[in-house]
């Protein structure tokens, strides 16, 4: 009989961020050019209310660990409805309704309320990025599976970890959006001094 390897890790779906340590998370988090994948930003969407069962976020955080620590994770949220997502799927939801499909709950990889590009799954320097993304996009698979979820959306993820997620099987779809950059205002005041006075109306 062939004895399968055992495993070096163990993956575990966290239903609040204060069940994580903060510092093992903020080690993965921190080295990104983002503050919205941090412990706090999130804990305090999760605290604060806005971000829990009740408001159609309901935390479903996908950790891994070897021995006790913390080599990967991605916030995650299963999902009855769009709203907080700045992207529009309804059309998505209205085919498949019209389909017999069900398209909620889904599960949702995003920073709630935050369109910031910039979305990843964090993981540990020198961790095999290819392997840990194959174990976490299974562990996704088999959570969908287990709790009759629709499937899984990623929403403005960083660009560079795109390629990443489309070779494990995901789809990228093109939308429209507008992001305003700061082309060198100090303050709001300052902003609104480009416009005459019929455009500050």
């Amino acid at each position: 009989m062939v004895q399968q390897p055992k495993l070096d890790y163990s993956v575990i779906w966290v239903n609040r961020m204060a069940d994580i340590p903060q510092s093992a998370w903020d080690d993965l988090a921190q080295p990104l050019k983002t503050p919205f994948l941090e412990w706090d930003w999130l804990n305090n969407i999760e605290t604060s209310g806005s971000a829990t069962a009740k408001t159609g976020w309901l935390p479903n955080h996908l950790t891994v660990w070897r021995d006790r620590q913390l080599i990967a994770a991605a916030p995650m949220y299963v999902k009855g409805h769009s709203y907080g997502e700045f992207v529009f799927d309804q059309q998505w939801a209205d085919l498949s309704y019209r389909l017999g499909i069900s398209y909620y709950p889904k599960l949702l990889g995003m920073t709630p309320f935050t369109p910031a590009v910039g979305y990843r799954f964090l993981m540990a320097p020198g961790e095999d990025e290819d392997e840990l993304t194959q174990i976490m996009v299974s562990a996704i698979d088999h959570f969908c599976d287990r709790n009759h979820l629709s499937g899984c959306h990623f929403l403005f993820v960083d660009p560079d970890w795109r390629p990443v997620i489309e070779r494990n099987g995901f789809k990228g779809w093109l939308h429209h959006s507008y992001i305003w950059q700061n082309q060198g205002f100090s303050s709001f005041e300052d902003y609104l001094k480009v416009f005459n006075a019929n455009q500050r109306r």
